[in-house]
């Protein structure tokens, strides 16, 4: 969750924003801050690139999180959780991404410690998973299925 909330304060942006608000926040960001607008400044233009590398990584979490994009991609992630079983997952300060068998990966966030040591502790990981993590928490496709 604190990478979301970082990215929203970056863009200066709710919780409730859309997706037409963020692409048009990342426009006008771009328009102004793009480094092929600093030819003559290199160190104007370093910054640039900075700045631009974290702005496109803060819009393209915040677009994969965002309620319309979820939506869009329910039938997919709905038959990942139920049909295809877990492979691995790697759990890191609050996020936990999860590898399924059919290739996919899910990024889940927020996840207290408490409920991963849960998740490691059950001898049904699958079904704890979709009982406890699944629906309950922030989450956005890593990677596809290879097919």
């Amino acid at each position: 969750m604190k990478r979301i909330i970082e990215s929203r304060k970056l863009l200066g942006v709710t919780k409730e924003a859309e997706l037409k608000e963020l692409k048009t926040i990342y426009r006008n960001f771009m328009k102004e801050f793009h480094p092929d607008k600093f030819v003559n400044d290199e160190p104007a233009k370093l910054e640039a690139e900075e700045k631009s590398k974290a702005f496109i990584e803060a819009y393209h979490l915040l677009v994969s999180v965002a309620p319309e994009t979820l939506a869009q991609q329910i039938e997919k992630y709905t038959e990942v959780i139920t049909a295809s079983r877990i492979e691995n997952f790697l759990y890191k300060g609050q996020t936990l991404i999860v590898d399924f068998i059919d290739g996919s990966s899910y990024e889940y966030f927020g996840i207290p410690k408490s409920v991963y040591n849960k998740l490691i502790s059950s001898s049904t990981p699958d079904r704890f998973a979709r009982r406890h993590i699944y629906h309950d928490y922030v989450y956005r496709r890593v990677s596809k299925a290879s097919n």
